[in-house]
């Protein structure tokens, strides 16, 4: 069975190529499919595979932002000549479901959102985006919403990587899908007995993340944060933070497990489809003071493994941060572990392969439906029917 995978773009390593990642290894000889990559931002096992990208790869910038021809990408992968493939696997958050696929191959979906900056983060995006950007967006926006719409109809079946994101499928696709949480290499955090005074955030310094309210929190906490990122926001939060914030642009693995082990809470603001970064926490032993939306709501259980806020506000994180000092010695390391253990690769892949195998085997059936159809209604009507013989004069 020939395989292609469908990834959004390939310009860095974050959650979703962490995914793409354990997808190529259960299918080894699949071919990648991406609107543009930048290969020196890849791990060594995506450089190695086979990758081919639409025509947004040869455009200005593209490798380096290429969501600025988000418009151009439905026209992009419909180009796109997928006849010679059994199986597709489409990897969405930018577009990339929407192919054009033979009608007896399957196609199966793994949704890590619905994109973001035409539905639910349309506003937040808009808002704090460049002049150029606020002018077009309301002029593509509208069209991009009817093509991701029309487009979901493509898809065989549908799979979320939470439920939340399940919920968004439905909302805005009226499309079922299979809930299956990303793989998390929980296995290479461990604990550490030397725990410090200091809280963590992990994250790109965009708007969405909310890092602003972190900073503007431990501004009056007055307790020591260590921010890990970059991004667009970095200059304004480095301008808002009092003394006992600091700002890391990046850490090698090692040095990320070690300040995960030792932080005495991970702070946790965005509103994520997902988010790894209160799994890697949890794998370390440590809680997760989280904002209790989105998908870490399915992963951090509250007053056991973590605490949640309520409202994105600065007020509410400060009572969240009080209320986890008098929770603390309640908190079990161990139970925190057993709970990110549920999140293994060996997991997904078990329930990933399943799924896939589910789809081939529906698209068979709906095939052999069909032939079935055809054979019946010949054996009712004697035979085909017989073809009309044309007058010479004609």
């Amino acid at each position: 069975m020939k395989v292609a995978i469908i990834h959004f773009w390939l310009v860095a390593m974050r959650g979703g190529e962490g995914v793409l990642e354990n997808i190529c290894d259960l299918f080894p000889d699949a071919d990648i499919f991406t609107h543009a990559v930048n290969r020196h931002a890849l791990s060594a096992k995506l450089c190695g595979r086979n990758i081919r990208t639409t025509f947004i790869q040869n455009l200005p910038f593209a490798r380096r932002s290429p969501q600025m021809y988000l418009a151009l990408m439905p026209r992009a992968l419909e180009q796109l000549d997928l006849q010679d493939y059994d199986l597709i696997i489409s990897s969405e958050a930018g577009p990339a479901k929407g192919v054009i696929v033979r009608p007896d191959a399957a196609h199966v979906c793994y949704c890590h959102s619905p994109m973001r900056y035409i539905w639910d983060q349309y506003h937040v995006y808009k808002s704090n985006a460049g002049m150029l950007t606020r002018l077009v967006m309301p002029r593509i926006a509208h069209q991009l919403r009817q093509w991701d719409v029309s487009s979901a109809s493509r898809v065989d079946t549908f799979v979320a990587n939470s439920a939340f994101v399940a919920q968004r499928i439905e909302k805005y696709y009226r499309r079922d899908a299979v809930v299956i949480y990303p793989p998390v290499n929980v296995e290479l955090f461990s604990l550490s007995d030397d725990v410090d005074n200091s809280f963590l955030w992990v994250g790109q310094l965009v708007p969405y993340k909310r890092c602003d309210i972190a900073v503007a929190a431990f501004n009056k906490l007055g307790f020591p944060l260590t921010v890990v990122g970059v991004g667009p926001e970095k200059a304004r939060l480095q301008q808002m933070a009092k003394s006992n914030i600091r700002f890391i642009d990046k850490l090698s693995f090692d040095n990320l497990r070690r300040a995960y082990s030792r932080a005495r809470a991970v702070i946790f603001t965005a509103t994520e489809d997902f988010g790894i970064v209160p799994v890697e926490a949890m794998a370390s032993g440590r809680p997760v003071i989280a904002f209790g939306r989105g998908g870490v709501s399915e992963s951090v259980s509250n007053n056991v493994t973590g605490i949640f806020y309520n409202d994105s506000t600065t007020e509410s994180l400060v009572d969240a941060v009080e209320r986890f000092e008098r929770w603390l010695p309640q908190f079990d390391p161990q139970l925190a572990v057993a709970s990110a253990s549920r999140f293994t690769p060996h997991r997904f892949a078990t329930e990933f392969r399943a799924v896939v195998d589910h789809a081939i085997a529906a698209v068979g059936q709906t095939r052999a439906k069909h032939l079935l159809a055809k054979n019946l209604w010949r054996s009712d009507v004697g035979g085909p029917l017989p073809v009309r013989a044309v007058p010479e004069s004609a």
